[in-house]
């Protein structure tokens, strides 16, 4: 008997049955919940509707720009550079219910009972935004601060019109439209980012995170300095006066209630 047909059969199944099982496998891993997966499904997500919604002839679309800054490196999403002005990008691929005003320093992300706090992304796309500009030598009405929420997240306060959701922030593009740059500048502009950015490469890549990692660290330790005779937190000041006139210590937040310093090391 021939089983050939069978087996060719089986075999057309398996090579549809593979993909799925390693789908599958991926979506529940550890890494595919993880910050940095997030963070690439997300700028996936923008690159992929800047492609498809924007006229490539127009809109010049630079992806994962990590800029030299005179402390490290910083590192911008998507930067789209048309005739209409510079968009820079951050992305956040976040869930759940959002707070937050231009303002605050922190905005809060709330999933059922439980809320997280995260950096104003305002904020850190505006050293993306100084950075870019200092690059490029333009002034401020010729850049334009973008930030782009992708995934189930929800705003529960009222946001000003560059923070928007998924393809929002296609129509914020669009809505400029008078001309700010000639198109020689846009040229001008785009190789000027394409030869001052770090080349794209895993050490790039890994010295930038590194560089974040050390910046957490530095505000962690910050924020546990407690005062060691009332307990509250400690500030950073500075000595005005004196023979230390311009030294640093830790000087306690209940000043001048309590007197509480730690020199700094």
């Amino acid at each position: 008997m021939d089983f050939s047909p069978i087996i060719n059969q089986v075999v057309g199944v398996l090579w549809y049955l593979i993909p799925l099982v390693i789908f599958a496998y991926i979506l529940k891993s550890p890494w595919f919940k993880s910050p940095w997966f997030k963070g690439v499904a997300g700028e996936f997500i923008v690159n992929l509707s800047a492609k498809l919604m924007l006229d490539k002839e127009k809109y010049h679309l630079i992806k994962n720009v990590t800029l030299p800054t005179e402390d490290g490196s910083t590192q911008i999403d998507h930067i789209i550079v048309s005739i209409y002005g510079i968009f820079v990008i951050e992305t956040k691929n976040m869930k759940g219910w959002i707070f937050g005003s231009p303002y605050q320093k922190t905005w809060t992300q709330k999933i059922y009972k439980y809320s997280s706090k995260f950096q104003n992304p305002l904020h850190q796309n505006y050293k993306h935004v100084k950075t870019l500009q200092s690059l490029l030598g333009i002034t401020d009405e010729k850049i334009f601060s973008l930030v782009v929420f992708v995934g189930k997240s929800t705003f529960k306060t009222e946001m000003p019109e560059n923070v928007t959701y998924r393809g929002g922030y296609v129509r914020f593009i669009k809505s400029k439209t008078q001309p700010v740059l000639s198109e020689s500048e846009v040229n001008e502009i785009t190789n000027k980012i394409e030869t001052g950015r770090l080349r794209p490469s895993f050490k790039t890549n890994r010295d930038h995170v590194k560089y974040v990692k050390s910046i957490v660290k530095y505000k962690e330790n910050i924020n546990s300095q407690t005062c060691p005779k009332c307990g509250s937190s400690m500030v950073l000041r500075e000595t005005k006066k004196g023979a230390n006139i311009g030294k640093k210590f830790w000087g306690c937040s209940n000043f001048p209630k309590c007197r509480g310093i730690v020199n700094v090391t």
